[in-house]
């Protein structure tokens, strides 16, 4: 089966799968987006000196905290979206599943909420008991000021809660080097994104040593 064909099917079968996940949610409905076709762009990021509340209520700063020198797999969501989150959040479940042992080690996931005005850490902490398995995953709310300097630096700002893209960022916190998936990404996409970046850092580091060895 062909790449494309096989990721049409996978957004199809999540986007299903999500009707499900929806009705746990009760709320705004996304599905004026429909089933946006996936496709990536490099991009740079910036990241806001605010503070912002994890899912346990502890203060964060994202760049300092959470990013560091982390790969990081990065979501936008908010817990009354009946659509378009549950898949992203489910996307990033399966990324959390396929990578393993090395989320919360070398790879950080990251879920910031659009809608600060209700998404509080409680209610993201519930929220986050559907998808989440595991350390190594921050769910991310604060003062809607906070946020919304937060999603403007990142790309992923919008005015109309029911407009805001669906996105996931992946990134190395190291390196500075960030790309956009946008649509409904098949999550082995976004596990060989960071596959790629790791094994960056690994030429990176043996190009360093041989450097140093010359005469």
């Amino acid at each position: 089966m062909k790449m494309l064909d096989r990721c049409r099917l996978f957004s199809l079968c999540l986007l299903a799968a999500s009707c499900g996940l929806a009705q746990a949610h009760g709320g705004v409905d996304h599905s004026a987006h429909g089933a946006p076709a996936a496709h990536q762009e490099k991009t740079s990021v910036r990241f806001a000196d605010v503070q912002l509340l994890d899912q346990n209520g502890m203060p964060v700063r994202l760049e300092k905290d959470l990013v560091g020198d982390h790969l990081v797999v990065m979501g936008f969501i908010y817990t009354s979206c009946t659509t378009v989150c549950p898949v992203v959040s489910s996307i990033m479940a399966k990324v959390q599943k396929q990578l393993g042992g090395r989320v919360g080690e070398d790879v950080q996931l990251v879920s910031i909420s659009v809608d600060p005005q209700r998404d509080d850490p409680k209610r993201l902490q519930t929220y986050a008991k559907t998808f989440q398995a595991g350390p190594g995953w921050s769910w991310l709310t604060g003062t809607p000021y906070a946020v919304s300097e937060t999603l403007k630096g990142l790309g992923s700002f919008s005015a109309n809660l029911g407009e805001h893209p669906p996105l996931i960022l992946v990134g190395d916190g190291r390196s500075g080097k960030w790309t956009r998936f946008y649509g409904f990404t098949d999550p082995a996409l976004l596990v060989s994104e960071i596959d790629r970046l790791s094994a960056k850092r690994v030429h990176a580091k043996h190009t360093a040593i041989a450097q140093e060895q010359q005469p």
